[in-house]
């Protein structure tokens, strides 16, 4: 059999409707707060297949959807904060993208649980940073989403946090993360395609399941303005929290 073939075959398993199930999930998410698809399917693509294939395969569907939402966020983009925040974040993913290559895939696989959980905590609990944002925290919060980016594909938690420190309307702090993640997105792709990582494997992976996540994108932005936020970010904030337990515990 063929690499496709045996790739195509391999695919066809209960993993795959698993990984379907999570993937219109994050779909949803995405496109109506503008972040949640590597915070969903990094962790569990990641239980499923391992980080080696797990976080390429999200790496790559990620930035096949970042273009679509731009069009439409693009005129209510805070280009001072968006803009500087993604060029040190791209500088940042090779570093990352090192960890990922070089780590136990069993520690990886638990940070971003760790990690998932945290961050669903802080949200939850209504804490927000207050400060001001000088260009050097901008810059040093984008390095910091890029490193995380590079290694676990999910580059949101500081990011998110941090833009939401300033007093711009949920519709600009939406247009922000879906720049900053589309621009990311394109560039975290390079480490995975010098390396090798983007196998045969992968490549099938992305292209059963991408159809899966525009068609949920698209369903999530429609419901943004039409649903509650409050009970979006409720409902959201659970499926971080349980995706950040699975990762722990599989």
């Amino acid at each position: 059999m063929s690499g496709l073939g045996a790739a195509v075959a391999a695919a066809f398993e209960w993993r795959l409707a698993v990984a379907a199930v999570a993937t219109a999930i994050a779909g949803v998410m995405r496109g109506f707060a503008g972040f949640g698809t590597a915070l969903t399917l990094a962790p569990v693509y990641s239980v499923l297949w391992g980080p080696a294939v797990g976080v390429p395969t999200m790496l790559l569907m990620e930035a096949l959807i970042g273009s679509q939402l731009l069009v439409g966020a693009w005129r209510h983009v805070n280009r001072r904060v968006a803009l500087p925040m993604a060029g040190a974040a791209c500088l940042a993913v090779p570093f990352g993208a090192w960890v990922l290559v070089v780590a136990d895939p069993a520690v990886l696989t638990r940070a971003m649980g760790v990690l998932v959980i945290l961050f669903a905590a802080v949200l939850a609990s209504g804490w927000r940073y207050r400060g001001s944002r000088p260009l050097s925290l901008t810059l040093a919060v984008g390095a910091t989403a890029g490193l995380m980016k590079g290694s676990t594909g999910m580059s949101g938690p500081p990011v998110i946090l941090y833009m939401l420190a300033g007093s711009e309307e949920a519709r600009e702090h939406r247009a922000n993360l879906i720049l900053f993640f589309a621009v990311l997105g394109l560039v975290a792709l390079l480490p995975p395609l010098v390396t090798g990582l983007f196998t045969m494997t992968v490549l099938v992976k992305v292209a059963l399941l991408v159809p899966v996540l525009l068609v949920f994108v698209r369903l999530g932005a429609a419901l943004f303005g039409r649903v509650g936020q409050a009970s979006f970010r409720a409902v959201a904030y659970a499926i971080l929290v349980a995706v950040g337990l699975v990762a722990l515990i599989a």
